[in-house]
């Protein structure tokens, strides 16, 4: 990305910096600006200011592949606006989103982090960021993430490497890991990314963050660069479990052009937002599956996170149920999951549709285009396996039989929800393949789960703060409601929360 242009940094410095800008919420910045304290313009100046001193320069974290053109545009209309209509406040007016740079947001390329489609303008917004628009968001930037979405590290031949901005010799998670390290470091207010195995909430785990996968169905995918439609779907990424809440009220909905969302219309409340209650453990019924916990030194640093944070939970008043079912989740990974053997079908699918002039076509053109080393060995695998009709059906098999295994224990012990750690051990340093992750067990079902922080390792050099360790609560299809309360109860009592080190605020 190259650095904002003279004329857009001249115009930001003339602009008097918030003195709330640094860890903002949506009604931080609302109170604001119905004070007259803020500017939506004076807003996205700040980011930019911030991406501008953080992303290419200083820590170099490398999470932006480019700035929305219309940013600044849509910062003034909204700014009239409001000031033409006072109290006509819109859900998200104002608010600056980073997206995924696999989802379509009009007049700004889609790229998946690939250079073959790095002219891919779209030309209409994907079903959620047009509901975001309607509600007042911005899109402030499009972000980096693992090339087509195909990997945990977040490293693409269109950016490089992103790096974590809690530890700037690790990864940031997976693929989402531009948007986590956006919202992480205070880049942005609100952030969205795609989850097809981990990939939203291995970066929020990573990034010390808020991270919510939605049940299959309960949000739009139109509009995504897809891996595997069975699994694939988009999701918040934020600094606080409100904040994702916000956002869920305003993108879950039924699109006519993915049908599959027919089937959360009616599970969809008034307000995800509202359910909110710091009281919301007490009474919980929380089954910890011990099975998604390691056993080895390597597993320390995270396993005494998780122990800290767990006995916080119960002290707020929730039953802790221990779990001793073999539920293995590199089995999971090996036999159950479906993504690869969709791969070429759906990618295809939205391949197919770009205009003549587009470089690329079919998984087969993406390939002779030379992806990044990490992921093709993986488009070529999903090549071969497209053709594996008997073991696609039965995965998708063994994906019925596990969700039916994981709402009978619910049953029997009465659980309101499931925790483990997301990830059994710390993130991984660049160069290093991401191990031993947990977001599985919500892929291959389709339910939803959701990671909170939960507190950081032991500090060292490398890492001022410690290494971010994210807690993961999964819960039956549909209990959005329920997995909220529950993670803004822990959320609260925990106070894990940090902004980086490494990319502070502006003087």
């Amino acid at each position: 990305m190259e650095h904002l242009t003279e004329s857009c940094l001249d115009e930001a410095a003339a602009c008097q910096p918030w003195p709330g800008l640094l860890e903002a919420t949506v009604a931080s910045v609302q109170a604001a600006l119905r004070d007259g304290e803020l500017s939506v313009q004076q807003l996205v100046h700040g980011y930019l200011q911030r991406i501008d001193a953080h992303d290419q320069a200083g820590p170099c974290l490398n999470s932006i592949i480019r700035i929305h053109p219309q940013a600044l545009a849509e910062a003034e209309r909204l700014d009239d606006q409001l000031a033409q209509q006072p109290d006509a406040l819109l859900p998200l007016h104002g608010m600056p989103v980073l997206i995924k740079d696999n989802i379509d947001c009009a007049g700004i390329e889609t790229t998946a982090g690939a250079t073959c489609l790095q002219d891919n303008l779209a030309m209409a917004d994907a079903f959620i960021v047009r509901r975001l628009r309607e509600a007042g968001a911005i899109v402030l930037a499009k972000t980096n993430l693992h090339e087509l979405a195909s990997g945990g590290e977040t490293v693409s031949t269109l950016r490089g490497q992103t790096r974590n901005p809690y530890d700037l010799t690790r990864t940031p998670g997976g693929s989402s890991g531009g948007t986590g390290v956006g919202v992480a470091a205070n880049l942005g207010l609100l952030g969205i990314g795609t989850d097809g195995v981990n990939s939203i909430r291995s970066p929020a785990s990573a990034n010390n963050l808020v991270g919510l996968r939605p049940t299959m169905g309960l949000v739009s995918r139109s509009g995504l660069i897809p891996c595997g439609l069975t699994q694939d779907t988009i999701g918040p990424i934020t600094r606080t479990v409100t904040d994702a809440a916000r956002i869920l009220d305003v993108i879950a909905g039924y699109d006519p052009a993915d049908p599959g969302t027919r089937a959360g219309e009616a599970h969809i409340p008034p307000s995800y937002a509202d359910g909110l209650d710091p009281r919301g453990l007490q009474g919980a019924r929380i089954g910890v599956l011990r099975s998604f916990f390691g056993a080895g030194p390597e597993h320390a640093p995270v396993n005494a996170v998780m122990q800290r944070a767990l006995a916080t939970v119960e002290a707020q008043g929730a039953a802790l149920v221990a779990l001793d079912d073999a539920i293995s989740p590199d089995a999971l990974l090996a036999d159950t999951l479906v993504h690869h053997h969709e791969m070429q079908r759906d990618l295809d699918t939205y391949l197919v549709r770009l205009p003549p002039t587009a470089p690329v076509h079919s998984l087969q053109d993406v390939i002779a285009a030379n992806p990044h080393s990490s992921v093709a060995a993986t488009l070529s695998a999903a090549v071969v396996l497209a053709g594996n009709d008997a073991d696609y059906r039965e995965r998708q098999q063994r994906q019925q039989v596990l969700r039916e295994r994981l709402l009978a224990l619910m049953e029997v012990h009465r659980l309101d929800a499931l925790v483990f750690p997301h990830q059994r051990r710390l993130v991984a340093p660049i160069g290093a393949s991401q191990a031993e992750r947990n977001g599985v067990l919500a892929s291959a079902t389709g339910f939803p789960a959701i990671v909170i922080p939960a507190g950081f390792s032991a500090p060292d050099s490398q890492a001022p703060l410690g290494v971010p360790v994210g807690l993961e609560l999964f819960g039956r299809p549909f209990s959005e409601t329920t997995l909220l309360r529950l993670a803004y109860a822990a959320e609260q009592a925990l106070g894990a929360r940090r902004p980086p080190h490494s990319a502070p605020a502006l003087a």
